[in-house]
């Protein structure tokens, strides 16, 4: 009864299930060890001191950014440049925006410093001056911003001296130096009051060391890949019992193999009409008696 499934048709519904079912058990595992890496990742993090308790070190030290540097004091010195607003950044529940000033270094190339947060509208918005001169900054090291980090407007078509997201290759297009992949966030108001009208940014974790949203659509994702091996399953059995049914049908004459070939039914034959030119009518077409 299941010599079908030797048919040239079937090879290729097989060969589909073969395939798949592998296929959605390897995505499905590769998503649960991603979500494991990132379990793994925040529990070593709990287990590490706070980043910004250590001590301070050269940027140059630092760089590349990574989950182990991200959020460690750097140390730089060098002269305030450019200033830029960056609009849509959330603090405290309260919506704002972030001020960054370029800090020229003496290797040439600039850091781009937050040096603090002020409520409202970036639009318009006075904001305090930059200390003048050389300074010596400390800041929490960050990594320079993409499309998925949180407040980043990447859709462009701000103003003039706004920018949507802090990394290099949005900066270098607006200065005529070399930017740090690389910013720091001061962890307080800076000295002699200057910036004392802004509240500091925290240092935001690493992207992803943590049990964020991210990690658990990981894990949604494996329990979807094992359903649509599942239901791939499924549907295989389903269509070889339809099969098999069939064939037991047109074995036991419930159903004709060919229903081209299926018997027709009898014409009913219309019912005679009499002729009235008949002997037994006259001309009228009466019948005659």
């Amino acid at each position: 009864m299941y010599r079908f499934l030797l048919t040239p048709r079937w090879w290729g519904i097989n060969l589909f299930v073969v395939l798949a079912i592998p296929f959605c058990v390897f995505m499905g595992m590769w998503q649960l060890g991603r979500f494991e890496d990132r379990v793994q990742s925040h529990e070593q993090a709990e287990k590490q001191p706070d980043p910004s308790t250590r001590a301070a070190k050269p940027l140059d030290e630092l760089l590349p950014v990574d989950k182990v540097t991200s959020g460690r004091p750097a140390v730089a010195t060098g002269t305030y440049a450019d200033q830029f607003l960056v609009p849509g950044r959330e603090l405290d529940d309260r919506r704002g925006f972030y001020v960054l000033n370029m800090l020229r270094t003496d290797s040439g190339k600039a850091l781009p410093v937050v040096r603090g947060w002020l409520p409202g509208s970036a639009t318009g918005a006075r904001v305090p001056a930059a200390p003048e001169g050389e300074v010596t900054v400390t800041g929490d090291l960050q990594a320079s911003e993409n499309s998925r980090s949180d407040g980043v407007n990447a859709r462009g078509g701000l103003p003039g001296g706004q920018i949507g997201m802090i990394s290099a290759a949005t900066l270098v297009n607006l200065v005529p130096y070399d930017v740090y992949d690389a910013w720091v966030t001061l962890p307080e108001a800076e000295a002699g009051g200057t910036g004392g009208a802004m509240k500091p940014v925290p240092a935001a974790a690493p992207e992803g060391s943590g049990l964020d949203l991210k990690a658990f659509q990981n894990l949604g994702y494996t329990g979807e890949w094992f359903v649509f091996a599942g239901f791939v399953l499924f549907m295989w059995f389903r269509l070889v019992r339809r099969e098999a049914e069939a064939l037991r049908d047109i074995e036991l004459g419930l159903v004709p193999e060919d229903p081209a070939a299926a018997p027709e039914s009898p014409a009913v034959p219309a019912p005679a009409q009499e002729d009235p030119a008949s002997p037994d009518r006259d001309a009228a077409g009466t019948p005659v008696r």
